[in-house]
């Protein structure tokens, strides 16, 4: 009960007829960059998101000594 390779075929048909091979190709093209700078914003984040981690990991390290240290006095 899926759709067939002919119901497909009839449906590509239709939307080149709406809109035509060049609008696609732009539509395409478009989604193709979007994606690729998606994908670019996600890895530097992740970069950015490291970094933030290890600095703020000693930062925690600090006051958990000094906590520590005026818990002995």
């Amino acid at each position: 009960m899926g759709i067939s390779i002919w119901q497909l075929v009839i449906v590509l048909g239709i939307v080149i007829l709406l809109f035509g091979t060049k609008k696609l190709r732009n539509i395409g093209g478009d989604m193709g960059s979007a994606i690729n700078s998606f994908k670019k914003a996600m890895k530097q984040g992740e970069k950015d998101a490291d970094k933030s981690l290890e600095t703020k990991d000693d930062k925690v390290i600090e006051a958990e000594v000094t906590k520590k240290e005026n818990d002995k006095a």
